[in-house]
C-alpha cells in the first residue's frame, strides 16, 4: 500500500525561512540595535552582516566580493540584493543575508525606531546583543 505525501513540496526546505521571518518580526528592535552596534564597531566597510544557520545560528560578515561571486554563480539571480547593499543606509534600515540549507534569504526592513535609537534604548553592548539573538535563533529556528 502506497502512502501519500501530504506535505506541500519544498515545505521542509522553506521552513527555516518562515521561522526566520517570525524571529525577525519578533526581534526587530534587537536586530536593528545589533546592526547599528556592529556598524559602529566596524565603520564603513564592504561587508554585510550575515546569519549563518548551519549548525548553531551565528552572525557572520559576508564580503561584497563573495556576494558578487555568488551572484555570478547563480546567473545574476541575486542582483537585487547587491543593489540593496549598494544603497544601504545603516542609520535607517537593517540589511542582513541569511544563509541556510544551500539557500539565502534577505532580511531587510526599516524599523519603526531608527537603528541608532534602538541601540541607545536597549542599552546593551554588541556582545550581549549577539548572545541574546544567537541564543534566541537557536531556540526559535529548527533546521
Amino acid at each position: 500500500m502506497n502512502r501519500l505525501n501530504t506535505n506541500p513540496p519544498n515545505k521542509d526546505k522553506n521552513n527555516w525561512q518562515h521561522q526566520l521571518n517570525k524571529f525577525v518580526k519578533a526581534n526587530q528592535k534587537e536586530l536593528a540595535a545589533l546592526a547599528w552596534g556592529l556598524h559602529l564597531e566596524k565603520g564603513e566597510t564592504d561587508e554585510t552582516i550575515g546569519i549563518d544557520l548551519k549548525g548553531t545560528p551565528k552572525f557572520v560578515y559576508c564580503s561584497k566580493a563573495a556576494i558578487e561571486t555568488l551572484n555570478r554563480n547563480v546567473d545574476g539571480k541575486i542582483q537585487e540584493i547587491l543593489g540593496l547593499i549598494d544603497g544601504y543606509k545603516p542609520e535607517l534600515e537593517v540589511l542582513m543575508i541569511a544563509i541556510g540549507d544551500g539557500q539565502i534569504k534577505l532580511v531587510y526592513f526599516q524599523p519603526e525606531t531608527s537603528p541608532p535609537d534602538c541601540f541607545e534604548q536597549l542599552g546593551q553592548n554588541v556582545d550581549t546583543l549577539l548572545e541574546i539573538l544567537e541564543t534566541g535563533m537557536s531556540e526559535f529556528i529548527q533546521l
